[in-house]
């Protein structure tokens, strides 16, 4: 799916994030990020993931790690989804998909035979230097945290 791999330096981003924010990949240098890119606010498995990472928030930060979630819904969107889920990472949005497409997570997707344009939830640990240390195509939610955080307790 994604061309990035391990050893891969990370696509910087300059993007809108929650709470009227921005975020900047290379403004986070020295600390370990994990970006998990995710379809909709708002959807049963896209919740769950965001309430698992939320609940996780400060083991990661004990592993010098920043969460934040992205996805192509608007900055709106994600105040009213962290607010409705007491969510407490940070959600980027990339209405523009520009990112999406860097990540490689913007493809062609297939459900009942019919085929659009959509998030493959990936997830991609990016090290303190900017470069990926790991990467997770096709997420499964269920246990998905504990492996993220895991590999980031290991870097």
């Amino acid at each position: 799916m994604s061309t990035l791999t391990q050893g891969s330096p990370a696509p910087d981003f300059d993007l809108p994030a929650d709470g009227g924010s921005r975020i900047k990949l290379s403004e986070l240098k020295g600390r370990k990020v994990v970006l998990y890119f995710y379809p909709k606010d708002n959807t049963s498995g896209c919740t769950l993931e965001a309430i698992d990472f939320s609940a996780r928030k400060a083991d990661f930060e004990a592993a010098g790690t920043i969460v934040i979630g992205v996805s192509p819904d608007s900055v709106k969107s994600h105040d009213s989804f962290k607010k409705k889920h007491d969510l407490s990472i940070r959600l980027v949005s990339d209405e523009s998909k520009a990112m999406l497409e860097a990540y490689g997570v913007w493809a062609e997707k297939s459900m009942f035979a019919h085929k659009y344009m959509g998030v493959v939830r990936t997830t991609y640990l990016i090290d303190a230097d900017g470069n990926i240390a790991r990467v997770w195509d096709k997420v499964k939610v269920k246990g998905h945290v504990e492996d993220v955080l895991a590999a980031a307790k290991s870097l």
